[in-house]
């Protein structure tokens, strides 16, 4: 069996702290969009996905400097928090392939973001060599193309996988992949009627994982 993990919300918990950016750099473009409408609107989708919707709402382009000045405020908010891990996530991960499963991660997140925060948690070491990112793939979430292109990788077949995730459109790859969708709700932020109608699997501990996957 081969368990991908989904980075943004799963193993990092950096969705507040990234949608607070985003939703300070949509409101100067004048779209007033709270931290909550932005997350309703973005999570987990690739950044690409996320600036077509922005400029789709504008009916007009963001200017050259959007992303560049966005992330620069992400990234330093990681590092102002400073960024943790999801709670009991790293044991759960250990314990998972203490099992002798395999593990990997494919995440909307570009990856240089995804280097940046799986290193400032220190969990970069527990994925280093198996870490994939829509940027490889044509279509990001809730496409199946980024779980199918980790389990190809992988060399495991999409029926012998488990994804974990905490966004819609995540648990909607996972599915439209023909993959068992674990859905992670344990966050305040989490919308758990959307993610059990998705065909998510709910569970609010991570501490419940590694069970989970055994059954």
């Amino acid at each position: 069996m081969l368990v991908i993990f989904d980075c943004d919300g799963v193993l990092v918990d950096s969705e507040p702290l990234a949608n607070a950016s985003f939703s300070r750099a949509v409101r100067e473009q004048g779209l007033d969009w709270s931290v909550e409408e932005t997350m309703r609107r973005l999570m987990g989708r690739s950044l690409k996905s996320c600036v077509e919707i922005v400029e789709a709402e504008l009916g007009r382009p963001v200017p050259p400097d959007f992303l560049e000045t966005m992330q620069a405020r992400t990234y330093q908010s990681f590092r102002d928090a400073p960024l943790q891990p999801v709670p009991g996530v790293r044991e759960a991960v250990l314990a998972v392939q203490q099992s002798g499963r395999a593990t990997c991660v494919a995440s909307s997140g570009a990856p240089e973001k995804m280097r940046f925060t799986l290193g400032l948690t220190g969990l970069w070491e527990l994925f280093e060599g198996r870490i994939f990112s829509a940027s490889q793939v044509e279509r990001g979430k809730p496409f199946p193309d980024l779980f199918l292109h980790a389990a190809i990788a992988m060399d495991v077949q999409p029926f012998a996988c488990t994804v974990v995730e905490d966004s819609v459109p995540g648990v909607q790859a996972a599915k439209s992949a023909g993959m068992r969708a674990l859905a992670y709700a344990g966050a305040p932020y989490a919308d758990r009627a959307a993610l059990a109608r998705a065909g998510g699997e709910l569970f609010d501990d991570m501490n419940q994982l590694p069970g989970l996957l055994a059954r």
